[in-house]
Formats: structure tokens, sequence, C-alpha cells
């Protein structure tokens, strides 16, 4: 091994060390735990039509796929994807929704609920 293939290598390794692999985390925080829902977000614009979502193949035996939705930005709707989720004993998985309120938009978060 040259010189210079040794220290490419090492920088590659140290360049490779610093990466971190991370779980997906929601847009703006819309509804991935249990318990109280997150703070109401309402707004005069209508959500733009479900998109239709490839679903991928199963990670794991038993996952659950949880369909993407239309979140807010706080000045936009972005569409926050579908994912699979680890089934949760007990629970059922109740889906974001958005609702016309008086000519208001209120977006109700999804969340996994007690079931019994």
């Amino acid at each position: 091994m040259t010189y210079r293939t040794a220290i490419a290598a090492s920088l590659a390794t140290l360049a490779l060390s610093a990466c971190v692999v991370a779980p997906v985390q929601p847009a703006y925080g819309y509804g991935y735990g249990y318990g109280a829902p997150a703070a109401a977000v309402t707004v005069d614009v209508a959500p733009p039509p479900v998109r239709a979502e490839v679903v991928p193949p199963l990670p794991f035996a038993g996952a659950i796929w949880i369909n993407g939705y239309w979140g807010w930005s706080g000045h936009q709707h972005v569409w926050v994807p579908g994912r699979y989720e680890h089934p949760r004993p007990g629970y059922v998985w109740v889906p974001h929704r958005w609702e016309n309120v008086h000519g208001h938009w209120q977006l109700h978060e999804g969340g996994w609920q007690h079931h019994g």
C-alpha cells in the first residue's frame, strides 16, 4: 500500500466515523406517540388532495403502515410521507385528518389510541 493510499483510507475512515444513522423524525412533530395530542393547527387554506403513496415492502414482520398526510409548516401545507411502525399492543392507530370547522381547516393529530 502506498503512502497516498494509506492516507486516503485513513481520511475515508475518519469521515465515515462521523456519520450518524438515526431514525426518521416526524416533520413538524405530528402524532408519533402516546398521550395528549400536540397543539391544534387551524388554518384558512384547505389541504390538497391526499397523495397516493407506493407502500414499500415490509421492513420487518408485523410492521404496520401509517399513511402519509398533509401537515402545516406555518406557511403552507407540506406532505408528511407514510412510514412503517411496530405494532403497539393494546393500541390502534388513529390517522391524522383535516376537518372544516366554520370555514377554517383544523388538523386533528393522528396517534396511537388505547383500545379496550
